[in-house]
């Protein structure tokens, strides 16, 4: 752990000012992930908080059952634009340190240019298959949900290429380059699209508000291109490039079968709950969701920072660096998680009762969907540290499981207990899978990864 400035503060009076100063300030590692992580953070915080203003007043304008199509056809976006890219964008924290490790240049960039065409590319066919598939089952697609769901489609290629674009940028600790656009910038469009669409006087039911969002997401999409390509010029010599399409898709498949496989099992809920309970009681699930969203941005935000430094630390061989670096993390994404459970628990109602009085039903959901956030949150980011070290294979064999219990659960639970139950189910199904990364990663990498006690090799 001597290789953690953090560790560096005594007791002392002088050591704990210190340890205060070097967490806001400092140039080790520690502290600049501390910097970098609360960076994003800060980023997804002033996200959640223009993106929960919006849902505010999407609910209130819209009305609880067209704000419940809207939130369907939105988190199908999420879900399949987060699928969509491959898993490069979470692999280029992994492929991008390594390529500069090695001194491989013209794969690097290749990879910085290729990454995004193909992307692209692919998810533009996805994109116009996926328009067909709506117009084979519109006949049992509600009708206000159709339009909404063709509008979805035209947003997932945006969607897909800054994703990728995200990771891109992340790999150079760009952190606001590759968040804010989809964080910030995207956000608040939507609510300057909707907004004006209320006071020219338009009905804004989920179609519109689906366009306000496609235009949001493409919008932000190329400003970010714009701004990445001149810091990259920058950045990265000029010269021939090399693309190992095969190598990057050896990587990232992997990994996307890891992100999907989380991405249903974080899903699941709200999409089972559609099929099975009115899209007002979807409306009231999605608004204690986002109200707990607080608690997943910290997890996030550490991920996010620590991700490419484990694939750099990893490929220079430098065990002992990685396992204070572990440990580090771990620490920063629970301790943070369990203080923001608590604060949103404690101010729920008032919270809920931003959406609309009758969004306030959901208060008790609360309780049992932080119960999975936060026993998530006692081992860290160590899915992260799984996929860089080269083990996407194993760590999608535990993500498995846990989606299929999650979907079993969710369909027993649901038709009877609602919102309750897909938030007992996700609770448990996140539980389960907890215990799973905690052995796997005891048993391949030989540490001990949770919150409590020392963290670090195992016996």
């Amino acid at each position: 752990m001597a290789v953690m400035d953090a560790q560096s503060a005594t007791a002392s009076p002088t050591g704990m000012i210190a340890r205060l100063r070097g967490l806001v300030g400092g140039s080790g590692e520690a502290s600049v992930t501390r910097r970098l992580a609360g960076t994003i953070f800060v980023i997804r915080v002033v996200s959640a908080v223009v993106a929960y203003l919006s849902q505010i007043m999407l609910a209130r304008w819209m009305g609880s059952s067209d704000y419940g199509v809207y939130v369907y056809v939105w988190t199908w976006v999420l879900l399949l634009g987060s699928m969509m890219d491959f898993g490069i964008s979470a692999s280029a924290q992994k492929l991008i340190p390594e390529y500069r490790t090695a001194g491989e240049h013209a794969l690097l960039r290749g990879f910085l240019s290729g990454s995004r065409w193909l992307t692209f590319a692919v998810s533009t066919a996805v994109s116009l298959l996926l328009a067909g598939l709506v117009t084979l089952l519109s006949p049992w697609i509600g009708t206000d949900t159709v339009v909404p769901l063709y509008i979805g489609c035209l947003t997932l290629p945006a969607f897909v290429v800054a994703n990728t674009q995200d990771g891109i940028a992340r790999s150079h600790d760009w952190m606001r380059l590759g968040l804010m656009p989809q964080f910030i910038v995207r956000q608040a469009l939507i609510i300057g699209f909707t907004a004006g669409a209320v006071v020219l006087g338009f009905h804004l039911g989920a179609t519109a508000a689906m366009l306000a969002s496609a235009a949001a997401v493409w919008i932000a999409m190329i400003g970010q291109m714009l701004v990445l390509n001149r810091r990259l010029a920058v950045h990265v010599e000029p010269g021939e490039k090399a693309y190992d399409v095969s190598g990057w898709l050896a990587v990232s498949l992997p990994i996307l079968l890891v992100e999907s496989f989380y991405l249903l099992l974080s899903y699941t809920d709200v999409l089972v709950l559609q099929q099975f309970r009115s899209s007002e009681e979807v409306g009231v699930y999605f608004a204690v969701v986002k109200t707990l969203a607080l608690v997943s941005f910290i997890h996030y935000a550490m991920a996010a920072t620590t991700a490419h430094r484990f694939a750099e630390y990893n490929a220079l061989g430098d065990k002992a660096r990685l396992s204070a670096y572990v440990a580090h993390a771990i620490q920063w994404t629970f301790w943070p998680s369990l203080a923001a459970t608590i604060l949103l628990l404690a101010f729920g109602r008032p919270l809920l009762w931003l959406f609309g009085p009758q969004f306030v039903v959901g208060y008790d959901i609360m309780f049992l969907a932080a119960i999975g956030l936060v026993v998530r949150a006692a081992i860290g980011p160590v899915e992260r540290l799984l996929n860089m070290l080269g083990h996407q294979k194993i760590c999608a064999l535990a993500y498995a499981p846990a989606f299929v219990m999650n979907l079993v659960l969710c369909v027993a639970l649901v038709p009877r207990f609602g919102g309750h139950g897909a938030a007992a189910a996700i609770s448990i199904s996140l539980s389960f899978e907890t215990v799973l990364l905690f052995w796997i990663v005891r048993r391949r990498l030989g540490l001990h990864v949770l919150a409590f006690g020392k963290i670090g090799s195992g016996p």
